[in-house]
């Protein structure tokens, strides 16, 4: 009570980081957000919650990347703890996270913990230890290795006062580490590190988890009571729930949790620590180390599994051997319907489809007026395409509103809002030139068009919003297909593959490229420096000229000049009546002039910022040097074929003209 009493008397806000999916470290977080990964038969965001709440905290703020409503579906708690979902668009970082959960905060202590938690500390002790410190932002550490006294892995949980807030910028992307604590330092704030008493038992995938689960048995005394429902038997650790059975034959050495409707077979080996959850059957002979079985799992015979995380439903065949591994649910879907008619297809053909819709047409022609019947030519195809737009628009209307929010608020795809006009200006210079063409419905532009809506269901299940933006493009496409043919298809396949250029990148290779570009362009900054005689010190991402310090953000990386080159080369490309092999180089060699003029840009506003004073100035220095390398990527894409030409064009060959005066 006293504990509860204490965390009450304190103005406190407890910002939960939910995350987002976590594509490509482990396949059963691809499906499940960790934070809904269970412990004892509830999701870990769960426990969490209802632990905050019996320490004294009211208000929460559960941030997450464009899953807020399948957390707060999954979350039932009767608590009187206050929760509120704040879903981020946008990646905006760990600090990014804090700004806009707390943004209307004020005198307020901040207590920052992952969603992916098992063991949570106390609350009381992360505020103590806080004030101890007397720090502006403290940072808690897991035990390293040893006595418990050395830092391990970061714990992802922070306390901070909300006064922290004035050292962000108002929106973008923050993160601790790279953004946060730099500018805190420099403003001569105060960071500490705090080392806690046991591991947090925070988890990012599969060896994460179990680890978790291991410090879960080492550090609850009453593993019993938490999970509510099971019974304990303390010579072998194992914790079985009333209805759950384990047969005589079976073996097992705890601590091992067996919960609801749970069957061990004769026969069956377990080693702890290991969780079995509800409606989980284990085959005979099987063998089961060190792993987590979640609800619904089949175990067949003669099974060996270590160390692997077992998804919810998942059926394991006899005789199979699974060793640090995280077997995910994979639904069984239906294509009888699909085949059906695809064979249907084939056996009578296109014609014999469109013979057989035209007694509905002759029917639906008697019942129109005179009027529409005459212009019917001109007006059904209108009605048609009106009709199908209204169709794409209402189907795709979210996913092309979060492209929308991503022109908006993203640096980097900005230029993305330029395309589909640019793709409109494009087919109006070639309308000429496409009228030839001749037009005919395809069917087949409705198989495609159920295949781009297969790749876009798939997007939203497994949460890949690239596959998801690119069902757009395919959509497009496949509508184009249906009202206008193959013919008019391929005269416009250029400007449809030109679409492409208004979406994002797919989420992992921005990852994986906007840290290399960030370190080239600082280096490549700092040698034009050094080459035009300035004394240069480079730490990072940190540049140090006399006196001045300018740190290279992430947003500085060159990623929207790339972008924004590239689209202005597909279109000086796709405009101008030149040999294909020279638009191929003038469109590979946007990528080195994009990098040129950001490194042009950089150094520039390096120099500026020695001598410019004021946030106003710098702020809008920034952005000017920003849109002005525009009209240089122009001139030098310009240029660029210019020069192409003059080096390819053989000169042209003459006669000799003869003129003669006749005397008169």
């Amino acid at each position: 009570m006293s504990n509860k009493k204490s965390v009450k008397r304190q103005k406190v806000l407890a910002v939960i980081l939910a995350g987002r999916y976590d594509f490509g470290r482990c396949p059963v977080a691809m499906r499940l957000p960790t934070a809904l990964w269970p412990l004892g038969g509830k999701p870990v965001l769960q426990r969490l919650l209802t632990s905050l709440a019996k320490q004294g905290v009211e208000r929460t703020v559960i941030c997450s990347n464009c899953d807020s409503s399948l957390l707060e579906d999954s979350i039932h708690s009767d608590s009187p703890l206050e929760m509120k979902f704040l879903e981020e668009q946008l990646p905006v970082g760990t600090a990014g996270c804090i700004r806009d959960a707390a943004v209307h905060e004020e005198d307020t202590l901040i207590v920052v913990f992952p969603a992916s938690i098992v063991c949570p500390p106390n609350v009381d002790d992360l505020i103590k230890a806080h004030r101890d410190s007397k720090a502006d932002l403290t940072v808690m550490f897991n035990p390293g290795d040893g006595n418990g006294s050395f830092l391990g892995e970061p714990a992802s949980i922070y306390v901070c006062e909300s006064g922290i807030l004035k050292y962000m910028p108002k929106e973008g992307y923050l993160d601790i580490k790279e953004g946060l604590i730099p500018a805190m330092l420099r403003a001569g704030k105060t960071v500490h590190a705090v080392t806690l008493p046991n591991h947090a038992g925070n988890f990012r995938d599969r060896q994460g988890y179990l680890f978790a689960i291991e410090g879960y048995f080492e550090n609850t005394q009453k593993v019993d009571e938490d999970l509510g429902f099971c019974k304990a038997d303390d010579s072998q650790d194992l914790w079985v729930a009333s209805d759950a059975t384990v047969e005589a034959g079976a073996r097992v050495f705890g601590p091992v949790t067996v919960m609801d409707r749970a069957r061990v077979s004769e026969g069956a080996l377990i080693f702890g620590p290991a969780m079995i959850g509800c409606d989980v059957n284990i085959g005979r002979d099987s063998i089961v180390i060190n792993s987590v079985l979640w609800d619904g799992t089949t175990v067949g015979p003669n099974c060996r599994i270590r160390q692997s995380l077992i998804d919810y439903n998942v059926t394991v065949s006899g005789g199979t051997v699974v060793e640090e591994k995280a077997l995910p649910f994979k639904p069984k879907v239906g294509l009888a319907g699909l085949f059906g008619c695809a064979s249907v297809i084939a056996k009578n053909g296109i014609t014999g489809f469109q013979q057989a819709l035209r007694p509905q047409f002759g029917k639906t022609n008697k019942i129109l007026p005179d009027w529409v019947q005459t212009h019917k030519t001109k007006i059904i195809p209108s009605c048609a395409i009106c009709i199908l737009a209204i169709v794409f628009l209402w189907s795709y209307w979210p996913g092309l509103k979060k492209l929308w929010d991503v022109w908006r608020l993203s640096d980097e795809y900005s230029s993305g809002i330029l395309v589909p006009f640019l793709a409109a200006y494009i087919l109006w210079v070639r309308r000429k030139d496409i009228a030839q063409c001749r037009i005919g419905l395809s069917i087949w532009g409705l198989f495609a068009y159920v295949a781009a809506h297969g790749l876009r269901i798939f997007g939203l299940y497994f949460g890949y919003s690239s596959a998801e933006n690119l069902s757009i493009v395919l959509s497009i496409s496949a509508l184009v297909l249906f009202l206008f043919g193959w013919q008019f298809l391929r005269k416009v396949s250029t400007v449809l593959l030109f679409l492409c250029l208004m979406l994002p990148w797919p989420t992992r290779v921005q990852a994986a490229v906007a840290v290399p570009l960030q370190g080239w362009a600082t280096s490549s900054a700092v040698f034009c420096l050094e080459m035009m005689g300035y004394g240069v010190i480079q730490e990072g991402n940190v540049i140090h000229i006399n006196e001045t310090t300018i740190a290279v953000a992430e947003a500085c990386n060159g990623l929207r000049m790339v972008t924004a080159f590239f689209v202005i080369s597909a279109l000086v490309v796709m405009l101008v009546r030149r040999a294909w092999w020279i638009k191929f180089i003038v469109l590979i060699s946007s990528l080195p002039v994009a990098l040129l003029c950001n490194t042009v840009r950089l150094t520039i506003t390096s120099l500026a910022f020695t001598v410019l004073k004021g946030e106003y100035w710098v702020k809008i220095f920034h952005n000017f040097g920003g849109y002005a390398m525009m009209p240089l990527a122009i001139i030098v894409v310009v240029a660029e074929l210019w020069v192409l030409v003059k080096l390819t064009t053989l000169p042209v060959e003459e006669d000799t003209i003869i003129i003669a005066r006749q005397k008169r």
